[in-house]
């Protein structure tokens, strides 16, 4: 199946969007017909995103406490945090598959449905106390982060291309409720479920995500209709379109400029966000005496650095649809730098220094991901966007896979200081990307 990418015209850089699609015209002349459904579509995703948050935020908190807790070891710890943020990477191919055919709805809830069977598995190795089903579990947890990434693409399929990056950030910043208070609630939910039914540590906090997840896949089912993917389609109509795959986003990667731009800039600024993170609570228990209070510092620190990311997403949308993602990417990836050095020479119960960088980490995370994506939607059609789309998504997956098995090894070995430094210079790969010529379509008429 070939792919074509959308025309090479050269806007200027401060163009109002880096990424319309050449046919999305006829879609912004029926946004006065759509605009009900795209405020529908907005409150939907928003509460959607709210749930899925929490339940985010608890598996972040909780994970390498757990399998640190039953393996003895940084390095499996690691690997559980790697793949529960890299998880999405699992359901990338089918979740696509789904979305061609069901649209926004099916992937979505696919996602969170995936993450329920996670907590179950993680639920059931905790009991057998076997670390193996516990990483394995935290593998198909991880879903429920790809289907959290996933709504912002929904957000943008209606959305006017003035305003693509403002809406898209817009749920993305509705994560920040979720997300700040999930990892407080892992203590939380521990306490409530030992109290009234006893047993071993860390069940309270799957349960609690479980719970979350499948609320908010069944929110998702019922709610989200007409399908917005599937409305912009007609609008454009591209009802007819062949089904697309993963594979077609990765060919469109090649040929297309601004997509391959919008899809190493992700990957690389999730990778340098995972790869510090993951190690972050491990680095915090190591300088604290006492397990309880580690958890209490650990909820503190990750619940602002996951705040961080969200919580200026309107703001860096606004900047993003005013001067473009590149300006967006390069300021994101000098912040990404400044954390890792912030964090890196934070030593042992040092917990403001540490949390300076971590808040750091997560504001240069927003930036990188909220102008990459509105970089890669607005480059393809409503068609051609669920396997581009999908694609970056796997290779944030995949970048944060990798991230997460390599920090334990460093941390065991090397110690914290050395993993940041060694994210710092990952960071600024994406630099040769940035410089070069990033293609863009030409602006469109106002509706």
């Amino acid at each position: 199946m070939t792919t074509t990418a959308p025309p090479d015209n050269t806007a200027p850089e401060n163009a109002p969007s880096d990424s319309a699609p050449s046919d999305s015209a006829s879609q912004d002349s029926a946004l006065p017909d759509t605009a009900p459904l795209q405020r529908r579509v907005l409150r939907t995703l928003f509460g959607a995103q709210i749930l899925g948050g929490l339940a985010v935020g608890i598996g972040i908190a909780v994970g390498a406490l757990l399998v640190e807790d039953m393996t003895g070891s940084s390095t499996y710890a690691g690997l559980a945090q790697s793949l529960f943020v890299g998880g999405s990477a699992l359901v990338v191919v089918p979740a696509v598959r789904i979305t061609e055919r069901y649209g926004r709805r099916g992937g979505l809830a696919f996602g969170y449905g995936c993450a329920v069977l996670g907590t179950l598995a993680v639920i059931a190795a905790i009991h057998l106390e076997n670390p193996v089903v516990a990483v394995c579990g935290y593998f198909l947890l991880g879903s429920a982060s790809f289907a959290g990434l996933q709504s912002r693409y929904a957000a943008a399929d209606l959305a006017p291309a003035a305003r693509r990056g403002s809406h898209l950030a817009l749920i993305v910043w509705a994560t920040t409720i979720g997300s700040v208070f999930g990892p407080s609630i892992a203590a939380v939910a521990e306490r409530v479920w030992t109290s009234w039914f006893g047993g071993p540590a860390y069940v309270g906090s799957m349960a609690a995500i479980g719970v979350l997840c499948l609320t908010t896949a069944v929110l998702l089912t019922v709610l989200l209709r007409p399908d917005p993917l599937l409305t912009a389609r007609e609008i454009s109509g591209e009802t007819d379109a062949p089904k697309r795959s993963v594979a077609d986003g990765y060919r469109m990667a090649k040929t297309n400029p601004a997509v391959r731009t919008g899809v190493v800039a992700a990957a690389l600024g999730h990778f340098v966000m995972v790869g510090v993170m993951a190690m972050t609570a491990l680095h915090i228990r190591h300088g604290v005496a006492d397990p309880e209070d580690a958890l209490t510092v650990v909820g503190f620190v990750l619940g602002a650095h996951v705040g961080a990311m969200y919580v200026l997403a309107p703001v860096i949308g606004r900047l993003v649809d005013r001067y473009g993602a590149r300006p967006i990417l390069i300021t994101g990836t000098a912040v990404l730098v400044a954390a890792c050095v912030v964090s890196g020479s934070s030593p042992l119960g040092d917990h403001v220094r540490l949390t300076i960088g971590l808040i750091l980490l997560g504001l240069g995370w927003s930036a990188m991901t909220v102008a990459s994506a509105a970089l890669v939607t607005g480059a393809v059609s409503p068609a051609q966007r669920p396997s581009t789309q999908g694609f970056s998504d796997l290779v944030m997956g995949l970048a944060a896979m990798g991230a997460g098995i390599a920090s334990g090894p460093i941390v065991e070995y090397a110690g914290y200081g050395v993993l940041c430094v060694c994210c710092a210079a990952v960071t600024l790969a994406v630099v040769p990307f940035l410089m070069g010529r990033i293609a863009k379509p030409a602006e469109e008429p106002a509706s």
